[in-house]
């Protein structure tokens, strides 16, 4: 255990980092892949919101630099979102900039206190079927978001993504120095700018911003008119926020093999849109495909990454946005297809792991799918992933219990034994296992196989002594565990008003 903190330290030190110049050359450069990857997207999610590109291209630069000194997972990016867009933009369209800004900043207030309540504990509930099909639906939305760059485009678009997938996969293969991705760029904008191919490029998506951002305050009324206007959208806001960061996070945690503090995340997402939002900015949370790239596509480790793909972000946009706006969307696709490959869990899927799986967890696994690329939220789909695993486990519990009769001691004595769980969902039909007019005038339940879960649990027991005592037969429950006697001493006899 001490030998893998110890690891884990020093991967994500960034002291240790800045002491070693090949570690450092790979957070730069994993900084400016990120950055360049960015500046579409950012400006791709200020449309759907309904603002102005800069809106998205600052809140993108804030979110990353704030989080990257307030987050508890290193080296995950967080930027301007699809899904924030989405849930602020009817905001925007009804009520205008000023209730955005304000709608952001309650959110990020809301996350701070959902790191105070312990929200980010609830992440142990997520089962492995719902984090395979979180990671799958993300890979497909990632693929899905490049099909507009890919429609009514000369073949030479064409060229160049098969082009930019190449050298991705066989640049690896001789060196590993410089980040593929960024090579990749690189020689198609080279290759774009010397020929003059007229194929689409970053500045065709919308103006860059040429100033730094400012401080914005939101020109609302502080009055209950207000909050019930921005309320709802905040409250969203933040849950899909928070959800989204921190399933990013587990992910990260899996792929780089380190610990993230998801408390920490959690009001650290929330103190970057607070300061995001007094910027401008429109809000955002931790970003699942700028973050593959970080950590699976450039080996980045440290949150100096994220730092400086913030600083990167804001340099090139508004002082080389020219140079910016020549970059092929080709080459940017290119990247985000070997991202989607690369993040999708191919093993799920192949036909001996489908056979091993329980037809359960693969229905988990799918429902989550589905529902994410569905509605392109990936917090609807993880919800919904989740609520189809715990029905199908109560499922499976309630079918776990069962009575079977163990003794005779005597004509006038029958001893039976509860084996199972005993909660709500295996203990509403165990009123009905017992035969209380055939049964003799002493009935023994043993208990020492089962457990007490719940009130529904001491309920039913207290309805099963009432029924053979309606026949004139005693009811002894033995066998109890400490926890299950505490509990039943405590509530028997005053669950059923007298019924």
């Amino acid at each position: 255990m001490q030998r893998r903190k110890a690891r884990t330290e020093d991967v994500t030190s960034v002291i240790g980092t800045l002491r070693s110049p090949r570690r450092l050359r790979t957070e730069v450069l994993a900084g400016l892949v990120v950055a360049l990857a960015l500046i579409p997207e950012a400006i791709s999610f200020s449309i759907i919101a309904g603002v102005d590109p800069r809106v998205g291209l600052f809140a993108s630069f804030t979110m990353a630099v704030s989080i990257a000194f307030l987050g508890g997972r290193p080296a995950m990016i967080s930027a301007a979102t699809g899904a924030i867009a989405l849930v602020i933009a009817p905001v925007m369209r009804e009520h205008g900039m000023d209730y955005l800004i304000a709608t952001v900043i309650m959110a990020g207030i809301i996350q701070v206190l959902f790191a105070v309540l312990g929200v980010a504990r609830l992440m142990r509930f997520i089962p492995r079927s719902v984090m395979i099909g979180f990671v799958n639906a993300l890979a497909i939305l990632i693929l899905m978001a490049q099909l507009p760059y890919l429609t009514g485009v000369s073949w030479l678009v064409y060229v160049m993504v098969a082009a930019g997938i190449a050298i991705m996969v066989f640049l690896p293969k001789v060196t590993a120095v410089v980040p593929a991705p960024l090579v990749a760029i690189v020689v198609l904008t080279t290759v774009t700018v010397a020929f003059a191919f007229a194929v689409p490029k970053v500045g065709d998506q919308g103006e860059l911003p040429d100033s730094l951002p400012s401080l914005f305050l939101p020109d609302v009324p502080l009055n209950l008119e207000t909050l019930q206007i921005i309320g709802p959208f905040a409250v969203a806001m933040a849950l899909v926020g928070v959800m989204e960061s921190l399933m990013t996070a587990k992910l990260v945690d899996d792929v780089t093999d380190t610990h993230s503090n998801k408390t920490r995340e959690t009001w650290g997402q929330g103190a970057a849109n607070i300061i995001t939002g007094f910027f401008g900015g429109m809000g955002g949370c931790a970003m699942i495909g700028q973050t593959m790239i970080n950590v699976k596509a450039s080996r980045a480790r440290t949150r100096i990454s994220t730092f400086l793909a913030g600083v990167f972000l804001l340099i090139l946009v508004v002082g080389f946005g020219d140079v910016i706006g020549q970059i092929p969307m080709a080459a940017l696709v290119a990247v985000m297809i070997m991202v989607s490959v690369a993040t999708f869990d191919w093993h799920s899927i192949r036909l001996n792991t489908l056979r091993r799986m329980p037809k359960s967890e693969t229905a988990v696994m799918l429902t989550t799918v589905v529902v994410t690329v569905a509605t392109h939220n990936l917090a609807y789909g993880v919800l919904a992933g989740v609520v189809v695993a715990a029905v199908m486990f109560v499922n499976r519990v309630a079918h776990f219990t069962e009575v079977i009769e163990v003794d005779r001691p005597d004509e006038d004595t029958r001893v039976y034994a509860v084996i199972g769980e005993l909660l709500w969902a295996s203990s509403n039909d165990l009123i009905y296992q017992f035969d209380y007019t055939g049964d003799p005038k002493n009935v023994v339940i043993d208990l020492s196989q089962s457990h007490i879960w719940d009130a529904s649990t001491v309920a039913t027991l207290d309805a099963i002594t009432t029924k053979y005592a309606d026949k004139g037969k005693t009811v002894t429950i033995t066998g109890l565990n400490e926890a299950s006697s505490e509990r039943h001493a405590r509530l028997a006899g005053h669950l059923n008003n007298g019924h």
